[in-house]
């Protein structure tokens, strides 16, 4: 039974023996390619953040144009954030930019937007803008070692 399941699994369409004849990949390695090319959670954190902050932000056009520009700013900085979290996602060699205008605005939130949509938002914020900061494009990746517990003390006498 375990032979034929095997077998099953190797005619299996898109498994690496038996690629499309027509030469297509999977849709998502693509995407896969390109996310890990930019620093995408660092985005989408401060773009989530915006977002949220803009969410719990519950009040009609007219009231807002009546309070002034301190109830405009509520609107406008989460607004900013958002953007920015795009642009790294999309433009990440101006990066350093966007994070550091997304640390003001997401700080600047605290004051003018319900406590910076009540911690969660600014903190979406800071964390995205951090993880955009200092995010390098040009890193290999590293390979994990997992030692074994017989590699572990060869490598002690060999340190030694």
């Amino acid at each position: 039974m375990a032979a034929g399941t095997d077998e099953a699994l190797a005619d299996a369409p898109g498994t690496p023996e038996t690629a499309p004849p027509d030469g297509r990949r999977h849709p998502w390695r693509a995407f896969r390619r390109w996310r890990h090319r930019r620093p995408f959670g660092a985005g989408l954190a401060l773009a989530l953040g915006g977002a949220e902050i803009l969410l719990t932000q519950r009040a009609s056009v007219s009231v807002i144009l009546a309070a002034g520009a301190d109830s405009l700013a509520g609107y406008v900085l989460p607004i900013i954030m958002l953007v920015c979290g795009l642009l790294i996602v999309f433009n990440p060699r101006q990066r350093l930019f966007y994070s550091v205008i997304g640390v003001l605005a997401s700080l600047a939130s605290w004051v003018t937007s319900n406590l910076g949509g009540f911690l969660v938002g600014m903190l979406l914020g800071l964390v995205g803008s951090s993880l955009a900061f200092g995010w390098l494009p040009d890193r290999p990746r590293r390979r994990r070692r997992w030692l074994r517990r017989g590699d572990r003390g060869e490598a002690k006498t060999a340190a030694e």
